[in-house]
């Protein structure tokens, strides 16, 4: 198994990155080899500190370059062919590694993944989905939450195919049920895309429709996999990111259910419906969260995730 890993892509790397790999790599028997991509000058320093350097388990790929968070995600991959983001999708895209991990320049992140990484056969569009904490504390995940702002129902419909997979294979959740977010509970409700994405997902054999959810029923138990337009999807995200900042501005600490909004938590997301696992983190990823994509990306290949998504679009 090898996993190319972004060095250089968040706010805090590339320390936090190499403390991340540290961490992964005390925590695990049988790791996966990593191929560490960034700059050699600063990178090698972090290794002899953090005693990394001579792992069997590292390879060390030399990227002189860096995709800022400001530019143009197109631009820049044009012009910096020797960035840790453009040399990633080169190894990915030549089969030198099973999935690319970073938390560089999110659009960059996405226009290479379209451009290099070929979309899964029947799949409309890819998406990025969001974890989803419920109060009873389980787990469920809400899709599309911004790579998608403009949907018809075909594309929701994928969606919730999209979901139920990494939501079987990778939250291990059996026949997860899928929750259409609306204004109501009643068939019939919403806006013309809720209202024609209903009869889709109820015929869709696939997956186990559970109806419309509304909005306050989103961390309740009701669906396990929400799906809505990428607007409506971002909105909701950007919304629960500041109730858990409200809830430290509270000076609510330690509480067991808030703690699981921490990005850190999750690591990143991944982009699916394409061919390979890509792992996109937070830009302010700290050492925990660089920890966490590793293995979310380590378990994507485990579980063939990207194949089983592909078979279940071809049945």
């Amino acid at each position: 198994m090898n996993i190319a890993f972004d060095m250089m892509g968040g706010d805090f790397a590339p320390l936090e990155a190499v403390k991340g790999l540290q961490i992964y790599l005390s925590g695990t028997s049988r790791p996966a080899t990593i191929f560490c991509i960034g700059d050699e000058a600063q990178l090698k320093p972090l290794f002899d500190e953090y005693k990394l350097s001579g792992n069997s388990n590292l390879r060390l790929i030399h990227a002189p370059e860096i995709i800022g968070y400001h530019e143009p995600p197109t631009r820049a991959l044009k012009e910096k062919p020797n960035s840790s983001i453009s040399v990633g999708f080169g190894l990915l895209s030549k089969g030198m590694v099973d999935a690319f991990i970073s938390a560089g320049n999110t659009g960059a992140m996405l226009v290479a993944t379209m451009y290099t990484i070929k979309t899964i056969d029947g799949v409309s569009r890819p998406t990025i989905p969001t974890i989803v904490p419920k109060l009873n504390g389980a787990t469920g995940l809400l899709l599309d939450v911004g790579l998608n702002v403009d949907c018809k129902p075909e594309h929701l419909n994928h969606f919730a195919i999209l979901g139920s997979q990494y939501a079987q294979h990778i939250l291990n959740i059996e026949n997860p049920r899928v929750g259409l977010l609306n204004v109501g509970e009643e068939e019939g409700k919403g806006n013309q895309l809720c209202k024609e994405t209903y009869p889709l997902l109820k015929e869709n054999t696939k997956i186990n429709f559970a109806g419309n959810i509304e909005g306050r029923d989103v961390f309740q138990d009701k669906a396990d996999v929400i799906v809505c337009d990428g607007f409506t999807g971002n909105v909701i995200l950007k919304l629960a990111e500041s109730v858990y900042d409200v809830a430290l501005n509270r000076n609510v600490h330690d509480d067991e259910y808030f703690n699981r909004f921490h990005y850190e938590q999750y690591g990143g997301t991944p982009v699916l419906g394409v061919a390979k696992p890509v792992v996109i983190g937070h830009g302010i990823s700290n050492d925990k969260a660089f920890m966490n994509m590793i293995s979310t990306a380590e378990k994507m290949i485990e579980t063939n995730l990207c194949a089983n998504i592909q078979q279940s679009f071809s049945a």
